[in-house]
C-alpha cells in the first residue's frame, strides 16, 4: 500500500515536472488525482 502511494506521488512529480504550459500542468495534476483516487479505492476494497 505505501509503496503504491510512493509511486504515484513519484509519477505524479516527474509527470508535473515534464509539463510545458499550464494546461499541461492542469492535465498532470488530473491525471495524478485519478492514479492516487484509483490507488485509494483498489486499497478500500
Amino acid at each position: 500500500m505505501r509503496k503504491v502511494f510512493l509511486l504515484a506521488v513519484l509519477a505524479a512529480s516527474m509527470a508535473t515536472a515534464a509539463c510545458n504550459t499550464v494546461a499541461g500542468a492542469g492535465r498532470d495534476v488530473q491525471s495524478a488525482g485519478e492514479a492516487v483516487t484509483s490507488t485509494a479505492q483498489d486499497a478500500k476494497n
